[in-house]
């Protein structure tokens, strides 16, 4: 399974950003996906994540009510919307995928890791 991110880039505060993920899995719907992010000099973060059936999500505190997470099976495509960006969300963000299991969302327990995307917030 190969995961490929895209959608980073140079934003400023107050502004948006749309990540997309695409997963090379044939049966895309047997997978929870996710983001991760990490900025220089901090521990890695869950960012948010979605179930396989679409019907679970995750949202770490630091980006609830800012930032979406989404899937469309019939792409194999997960999105992060990602609004009123600040400084603080400067990081490398990185596509998560684990197959269908009895592990929560909110568990950081993803083996698949696709390459990262960089998102700048400017002030």
């Amino acid at each position: 399974v190969q995961l490929q991110a895209s959608g980073g880039g140079l934003v400023q505060a107050g502004g948006s950003l749309r990540l997309s993920c695409a997963n090379s899995a044939r049966a895309f719907s047997n997978y929870d996906m996710g983001w991760f992010r990490q900025a220089p000099g901090k521990q890695r973060e869950l960012v948010a994540a979605i179930s396989w059936s679409g019907g679970s999500t995750h949202y770490a505190d630091s980006v609830k009510g800012r930032f979406t997470i989404s899937r469309d099976d019939a792409k194999n495509t997960v999105y992060l919307q990602m609004n009123s960006l600040g400084p603080e969300d400067t990081a490398v963000y990185y596509c998560i995928a684990r197959q269908r299991s009895t592990y929560s969302v909110a568990s950081p327990s993803y083996n698949v890791w696709g390459q990262g995307t960089h998102v700048t917030v400017g002030r």
